[in-house]
């Protein structure tokens, strides 16, 4: 496990994303997802991630009905802030989630509306606290160029909220939940974040996340969680890369390592989380799922033996630069 300052909570080297509960890309049941929460306990997974935003509140809701049968002392949880729910009368399909609650996401950085989030997950999960609050997409790619006057308004708004729950100990760190790099550096300059969850900058097919970040967070203490280190899905065999559907470029790239990988005796996938934790500045992965087979198979992978060679050769082949952190 890895910690982050000297009081955050201790993170499984690999977690579970909670992204796919809340029928991302496709529809899901209730007792396929409690199922597949079991096969991730059952494999020691120990952090869960969630977020309103994930099925307008379903993700949440299926992560505290499971969660209500384990001890509270026994797991990590974290979840986010930047959309409030509020009641609609049809679910709100949007971005990847095609299903969801009966809830209308409200974007709202603010002071307010953070102590109001906190206080809904609380209600939704079931639990008394959180381990881990990260403020939601405050980044350009979800809020395009009013991106600034938002991360502004979270700085003196969600920020300040967080830091004071922090302080009560009704939460225990908190940070951004991004997919771009830039709003992370900013935090490190504004704030007193604790950890941040980089989604889709750290993984094979993109290494951004250790040219600045990383280095300046290993000088901060202040982890980092990768989040989609399959690219949100090509590096796992599937078409999605960044969210959307992959390009012919990128997904030549990728069939060139899996080539590679092949040689080897070794699964892209395997190579693509070992390769995604093994940065110094890496707390935990946290690969979604929404089968129950596919945690074991994970598990697996996460622990498999890849030989050195592998990571020369993808070297070599100018797919990694000559500096990147590859497993030991």
């Amino acid at each position: 496990m890895s910690d982050f300052k000297n009081t955050g909570p201790a993170l499984d080297r690999m977690g579970f994303g909670g992204a796919p509960l809340g029928d991302m890309f496709a529809h899901s049941d209730d007792d396929h997802a409690r199922d597949t929460l079991a096969a991730a306990w059952d494999q020691g997974i120990r952090y869960f991630d969630t977020a309103p935003h994930y099925g307008a509140g379903l993700s949440e809701q299926r992560f505290g009905s499971f969660l209500a049968r384990k001890p509270r002392s026994e797991y990590i949880l974290s979840t986010k802030v930047g959309r409030v729910l509020e009641p609609a009368r049809e679910p709100e399909a949007t971005g990847p989630f095609v299903g969801g609650l009966y809830f209308k996401r409200r974007m709202d950085y603010s002071y307010e509306g953070a102590k109001q989030s906190v206080h809904d997950s609380l209600q939704r999960m079931g639990v008394g606290h959180l381990d881990i609050v990260y403020i939601h997409d405050l980044s350009p790619d979800a809020l395009g160029d009013e991106w600034t006057e938002h991360f502004d308004t979270a700085m003196s708004g969600a920020a300040v909220a967080l830091t004071e729950m922090r302080e009560e100990g009704l939460i225990r760190g908190w940070g951004l939940g991004v997919n771009t790099i830039e709003p992370c550096l900013r935090a490190l300059d504004e704030a007193d974040p604790d950890v941040f969850l980089l989604a889709t900058q750290y993984h094979l097919l993109n290494t951004a996340g250790a040219d600045e970040l990383f280095p300046r967070c290993l000088e901060r203490n202040v982890g980092v969680v990768v989040g989609a280190p399959f690219g949100s899905g090509l590096l796992a065999g599937g078409d999605h890369y960044m969210y959307e559907k992959a390009d012919d470029e990128i997904t030549r790239t990728r069939d060139r390592m899996a080539a590679i990988c092949e040689r080897h005796g070794v699964d892209l996938k395997a190579a693509a989380m070992q390769f995604s934790a093994a940065h110094p500045a890496v707390s935990s992965i946290i690969p979604g799922a929404s089968k129950p087979e596919r945690i074991p198979q994970n598990r697996a992978l996460f622990d498999a033996d890849i030989p050195a060679e592998l990571w020369a050769e993808f070297k070599r082949e100018g797919l990694l630069s000559e500096s990147a952190h590859t497993p030991a």
